[in-house]
């Protein structure tokens, strides 16, 4: 995200800077800067595309609670009287409210839908269960050009650190179960019994469940969805599992592999090349699950280790 992290840093260093050290000595040492949170820029992913909306220069001002109190309101005009001196292309409201100041609490509890206790930098076990993969990313994305204080960054580290190990097992239980069940048995039975509709909604949840474990087994969050296979090309640095990913997404779905073909829970239809890929990327995810020291004993059919890893 080399080129929109230098475009916002020059932005802050050029102007920003300033604009606090010279009305907000006091507290220059404790407003933390950068630019995080919801946006396509904020991944690195902004391109001409993504530019038709929410896109221009700026930066995130991140304020205690006590700070915000006292010039939270002040440093506010002052910043958005700054940013409208500056020109900027494709500025948008909805923009603007993803930059500027805000509380350092405010900001990660409304990207994660709870109520963030900053100062202890804890989440309960039930919250932890309630956050969305994406919704983590996002609080956790983006660049910190300066935190002295360091409070941002101490609930940002936090969360980097990912899920409690009981949090962590249960989601991976819960996806290797949807894998099985969507690709391993439900596209079979649906592609024998010629219902070519359901056969492409199990391949779909099935992938969504492939990724999302993979995310899991090397404890990376995954971004909003229409990102993640991205974001999976730059995590899988060998390329074998994302190649396997992107060619069970673009297969065809080959109903004359199943003409006089009948479906039996013990024999698979190798003839058709989903059922063979799907196969493929039960044996990375095997190997992955070994490398994580998550099972002991080997085997395709990914329910098979759902009790193991939920009950270490």
């Amino acid at each position: 995200m080399t080129n929109v992290t230098d475009r916002n840093r020059r932005f802050y260093e050029m102007y920003v800077f300033d604009l606090i050290h010279n009305n907000y000595a006091e507290y220059e040492n404790r407003i933390a800067v950068g630019i995080a949170g919801e946006g396509s820029d904020c991944f690195g992913y902004d391109d001409e595309i993504s530019r038709d909306h929410d896109f221009g220069t700026g930066v995130c001002l991140w304020l205690t609670d006590e700070d915000m109190k006292k010039i939270g309101y002040q440093l506010s005009l002052d910043y958005n009287g700054l940013v409208d001196s500056v020109k900027r292309s494709y500025y948008t409201k909805r923009l603007s409210e993803r930059r500027g100041v805000m509380s350092i609490h405010d900001f990660y509890s409304n990207i994660l839908g709870i109520d963030c206790d900053i100062d202890r930098c804890t989440i309960s076990e039930e919250d932890w269960k309630s956050l969305d993969h994406s919704c983590l990313k996002t609080a956790v994305n983006g660049v910190v050009f300066k935190d002295e204080l360091g409070v941002f960054s101490s609930f940002r580290n936090y969360l980097l650190s990912y899920y409690p190990d009981k949090v962590w097992r249960s989601r991976i239980s819960e996806q290797l179960h949807i894998y099985a069940s969507s690709l391993q048995v439900n596209y079979s039975r649906c592609m024998s019994r010629g219902d070519l509709v359901a056969a492409e909604q199990c391949r779909s949840r099935g992938l969504e469940a492939a990724m999302e474990l993979f995310f899991l087994l090397k404890r990376e969050y995954p971004p909003y969805y229409k990102w993640t296979y991205r974001a999976l090309k730059e995590l899988d640095k060998e390329g074998v599992f994302s190649a396997k990913i992107r060619d069970l997404a673009t297969e065809r779905i080959d109903p004359g592999a199943w003409d006089g073909a009948k479906y039996h829970p013990n024999r698979l239809n190798y003839r058709d090349s989903v059922v063979s890929l799907s196969e493929e990327i039960a044996c990375e995810l095997e190997e992955l699950l070994f490398k994580a020291a998550l099972i002991s004993k080997h085997g395709r059919y990914m329910e098979l280790h759902v009790d193991e890893v939920l009950n270490d």
